[in-house]
Parts: structure tokens; C-alpha cells; sequence
């Protein structure tokens, strides 16, 4: 027996350490090379930040006394230690490690959660190749992490109530105030599925058992027991009293029985919710503890006030048949629930329902539907397990997963992964294809950048500000919005109408005092100017993607 407790023992830690380099060599192999806009802007602002403080007001665009909230200030002053000592380099090192300990950190909460490590290796897979678009040098992935934590935290400490749970689920809004502000109160909807489940099983109590009868009934035995002659009234509300506690006991014994086994909702009354509900009333102080003000309360809903979420690809709403991966996940969900035996906790079931909102409101939500849902769709594969396969079926299971199966998985994985990222030895970290290096470089030996004012556009805007070129815009949307920046002028909106020609570009010129442009070759704005408008400009230079034009008074 021992021996082979012992056997069963040293398979299942030899599967983890295949487990845990599999899933890191495939998270190394979807973590881009080329960096994203945000990279570029995050290592300039983590350098301003090191030698002005949190000023509040932005350096690097030419417009004048524009507010700046420094939305993620914590991950730009890392981001710019990291870049300072090691270069771009160090930025992709880290970006990979942050990647590997997002998988890993998924795998290994999945398996605590759900006791399964062969579906949860299969999910970890899944999860990280439905979010690979995400995978970035940016704060968010930091957060991903926290999150996932956020749920271990929260399901451990409704299991066990032991304090460490309590203390990480209190540091973990601290991290998110200071390295991502835009998710915070994102971190509270976590919450509300299990407290929602509490509060129906509690009215559901309240109102099944009729504790307000048994109440009043007991309020009325008290005030006739005052009185003198009241015994036959005293009886009779006795007998009433007893009654109604012998229907209460036959109701409980018969819904104790419905909720050992419920028809397809799990429904459970954890006494621990309360507690859970006061450490959450605790985090929403935590957003004070950061140099930012009150921002972690009024960022989110100032950028919802504005237009550029309705503007900016990822936060656009989700189409369905353009995300095929996606679609494929909801159809596996739904077929689970629809046509197997598998019961889902009503809290996972909000959960679920609030993330598929999310998502289609906002397609960069898919993140938070993988990586949450993770653990929803794991609970439920482990369950068809134990439904559907016998004892000796999943012996026979475990056995080829621990031999040749474990065999078919390295090269299943090693082969994808190697699919996924050979083109990364090709890669570099600036793609001259969307950045305007070459163009950069003539700007700063050619043109002085002291009383330069350029009309560039939004996706390079970054870039241009990390070689110390003053912008007119970048992808710091919100810093370019009233709700933000604290000026009349919507300098997003006058962007979005110049850059699609919803306006003529020679008012925004004008408006702006602007000396010069700097554009994509292929551009609308260049083809009209190249073509039909060139009298009032001088082209100054281009390459193969980039033109730059005076703007001739």
C-alpha cells in the first residue's frame, strides 16, 4: 500500500515538473519580441517620474499645462530601472517571466482549486493561447496575475477563514492602486458573484422558513402572557408556534436533501461570505494608499465619460464571429451546462454571466473570461470526470498520462510552441514598419524641436515621445480628453476626425499652430496632400513608411 501511495506520489510530481516546463516554454514562445506603443511611453514616463516626482502635469506633449493622472506610475518607475540597467533587453526578459509566472501561476491555482493537474495543465494551454494577443510589456499583465490570485485568496478564505488569505486579498487592491489604476474597481466585481449567492440563500432562508410568523407569533405569546385571562389566546398561539416549527423542520429536511443533490444550480450558504464582505469594505480604502489621490475612485468613470473607448480597438465590443477561439469557448461552456450532468455553483454561474458581459461590452475583457473562467471550467471537466468515467477508467487515464501520454503532450506542446514563436529570431524589438525610427533620427538633427509643434498620429505618438520628440498625441488616450487633461479643447476627438478626414487637417493645423507633420506614406492625409494639396506644404523627408512635411505659412 505504501509503495504504491509512494508510486502515485512520484508520478504526480514527475507530471508537475513536466507540467511547469512545458507551460513555460510555451509562454516563452508567445511573448512578442516587437514591443507595443505603450512600452515606449511607459519607460519615458518612469524616467520623468525618477527625477520630478508625480507632478501631475505631462512633459512630453507640446500642448501647454495638460493634467496627467500617471494612471500606472508604479509599473513605469520598474519599467524604467529595468530599461536603464539592462535595455530593451531586460523590458522582454521580464515581459517573458511575467508570461511564465502567468501560466504557471494559473496552472497551479487550477490545480489547488479543482485537484485535477491533467485538465488544468490542458486549460493553462488553452488560457494562454486565447489571450496571446494580450501578452505584452505592459501593466496589465501584472495584473493578470494579481487577479488570478485575487480568486485563490478569495475561494481559499471561504474554505479555511485562515487570516494569510485575508492579508493577501488586502495587499492586492494596495498593488493594483499603484501599478494599474484603471482595473481597480474591477478587483470588487470579483467579490459581488459570492456575495450575490449569499444574499439569495439568505432571503430564500428569510422567506422559505417564515421566520417573520414565527416572530410575530412569538411577539404576541410575550404580550398576552401580560395579560390576566389570556391563557386560551396563550394556547392556542402555542400550538401555532408548534406547528409552524414542525413545517419549518420538514421544509429543512427536505431542502437539505435538494441541495446534497440539486438539479443544475449548486446552492450554498457559507458563513464566511460575511467576513469576505468585511475585508472588502476594508480594500476600498486601500485605493488612498498610493501618491495618485483619489484616482483609483474617479478614473474609471472618467473614461467612461468620454469617446475614447468607443475609439480604441481593444476596447471596442466584442464581435463573435471574428473571434473564433473565443466563440469555440462558449459553445464548450455551454455545452457542459446544457447537455451533460455537470451542477454549477450559482456563484460561478454569476461569474460566468457578469465575465461574458464584460467581454462582449469590451473585447480586451476576453482576458479576464479565460483567465477567471479558468477555474469555472475546470471545476466543471473535473466534475464530468467523476461522472462519467469509472474508477478503473480513470486509473487507466492516470497510467497513460503518466507514460506515453506524457510523451505525445512534450511533443504536442514543443511542437506548437516552436510553430508559435520561430519567427522571434527574427523580430526586433522596434518594428520600423509602424515606428518611425529612421524618420526620428532626421527629426532630431534636423529640426528644432524647441518651437517644432508636429501633427503625428496616435499609434506612433509613443515612440516619438520616448526620442524626446514633443507630441501632439499618443496612446495615453485619456490625458488628450477634457475629462482628463482639464482644458476645453477635446484634442482626442480633433485627432479621430483629422486622422479619418471628418474634418479638413488644414483646420486642426491652424487650431493647433502646428509647424510640421509626420505621417504614414500611405495615409489618407498624405495621399490628398501629395496629390492635390502639396502648394502648402514642403516635404522635408521620407523613407519607405514615413513622410515628414513643413508646413509653409
Amino acid at each position: 500500500m505504501r509503495k504504491k501511495l509512494a508510486t502515485k506520489i512520484s508520478q504526480s510530481i514527475r507530471f508537475t515538473i513536466v507540467a511547469i516546463i512545458l507551460i513555460a516554454i510555451f509562454c516563452f514562445a508567445l511573448t512578442p519580441v516587437t514591443f507595443q506603443n505603450d512600452t515606449y511611453y511607459t519607460i519615458k514616463v518612469g524616467e520623468h517620474i525618477t527625477q520630478n516626482g508625480i507632478d501631475g502635469q505631462d512633459p512630453f506633449s507640446w500642448h501647454e499645462d495638460l493634467g496627467y493622472t500617471y494612471p500606472h506610475w508604479g509599473y513605469d518607475l520598474i519599467t524604467y530601472f529595468i530599461y536603464q540597467e539592462f535595455g530593451f533587453t531586460g523590458i522582454y526578459l521580464v515581459t517573458c517571466l511575467l508570461s511564465i509566472t502567468l501560466g504557471i501561476s494559473i496552472y497551479w491555482i487550477n490545480t489547488k482549486l479543482a485537484k485535477n493537474k491533467i485538465i488544468s495543465f490542458f486549460i493553462t494551454i488553452g488560457v494562454m493561447y486565447l489571450i496571446r494577443g494580450y501578452i505584452a510589456a505592459r501593466a496589465q499583465l501584472v495584473t493578470f496575475i494579481l487577479f488570478i490570485f485575487t480568486i485563490y485568496f478569495i475561494e481559499k478564505w471561504l474554505e479555511t477563514k485562515k487570516k494569510r488569505y485575508a492579508i493577501g486579498l488586502i495587499a492586492i487592491p494596495i498593488a493594483i492602486a499603484n501599478l494599474h489604476v484603471a482595473v481597480f474597481p474591477f478587483y470588487f466585481i470579483l467579490y459581488l458573484p459570492y456575495i450575490a449567492e449569499y444574499l439569495i440563500t439568505s432571503l430564500g432562508e428569510f422567506i422559505i422558513y417564515k421566520k417573520m410568523k414565527k416572530w410575530r407569533l412569538n411577539q404576541k405569546i410575550s404580550h398576552y402572557s401580560k395579560q390576566v385571562g389570556q391563557e386560551e389566546k396563550i394556547q392556542k398561539l402555542k400550538r401555532e408556534q408548534k406547528e409552524l416549527e414542525d413545517k419549518i423542520d420538514k421544509i429543512k429536511i427536505k431542502r437539505a436533501k435538494e441541495l446534497q443533490n440539486p438539479y443544475r444550480i449548486k446552492l450554498t450558504k457559507n458563513p464566511n461570505v460575511k467576513w469576505l464582505i468585511l475585508i472588502m469594505i476594508i480594500c476600498l480604502f486601500t485605493g488612498l494608499l498610493t501618491p495618485l489621490g483619489t484616482t483609483p475612485y474617479t478614473y474609471l468613470s472618467k473614461t467612461m465619460q468620454g469617446n475614447t473607448t468607443q475609439n480604441i480597438n481593444e476596447h471596442l465590443p466584442m464581435t463573435l464571429v471574428e473571434e473564433t477561439e473565443t466563440m469555440c469557448t462558449l459553445i464548450l461552456f455551454l455545452s457542459v451546462l446544457i447537455f451533460t450532468k455537470a451542477k454549477i455553483r450559482l456563484s460561478d454561474l454569476f461569474m460566468l454571466g457578469g465575465l461574458c458581459y464584460l467581454m462582449l461590452s469590451s473585447r480586451r475583457q476576453v482576458t479576464m473570461f479565460a483567465i477567471i473562467g479558468s477555474v469555472i471550467l475546470n471545476r466543471l471537466m473535473t466534475q464530468l470526470r467523476e461522472i462519467y468515467l469509472e474508477h478503473k477508467e480513470t486509473v487507466k487515464l492516470r497510467k497513460i498520462f503518466n507514460g506515453i501520454g506524457v510523451m505525445l503532450i512534450i511533443i504536442i506542446v514543443a511542437g506548437l510552441s516552436y510553430h508559435l514563436g520561430e519567427h522571434k529570431i527574427y523580430d526586433k524589438y522596434v518594428d520600423e514598419t509602424t515606428y518611425p525610427v529612421q524618420a526620428s533620427n532626421f527629426i532630431i538633427e534636423n529640426i528644432d524641436l524647441t518651437t517644432a509643434r508636429f501633427y503625428n498620429e496616435y499609434n506612433y505618438g509613443s515612440y516619438l515621445l520616448y526620442r524626446g520628440i514633443p507630441v501632439f498625441i499618443d496612446s495615453r488616450a485619456d490625458l488628450y480628453a477634457p475629462e482628463f487633461s482639464g482644458k476645453e479643447e477635446d484634442i482626442f476627438s480633433d485627432f479621430i476626425d483629422t486622422s479619418s478626414i471628418g474634418k479638413f487637417y488644414g483646420e486642426t493645423f491652424k487650431k493647433y499652430n502646428m509647424t510640421h507633420i509626420i505621417t504614414y506614406k500611405n495615409s489618407k492625409m498624405n495621399m490628398i496632400i501629395s496629390q492635390t494639396d502639396h502648394a502648402h506644404y514642403k516635404e522635408l523627408y521620407q523613407d519607405n513608411y514615413f513622410i515628414i512635411y513643413e508646413i509653409l505659412p
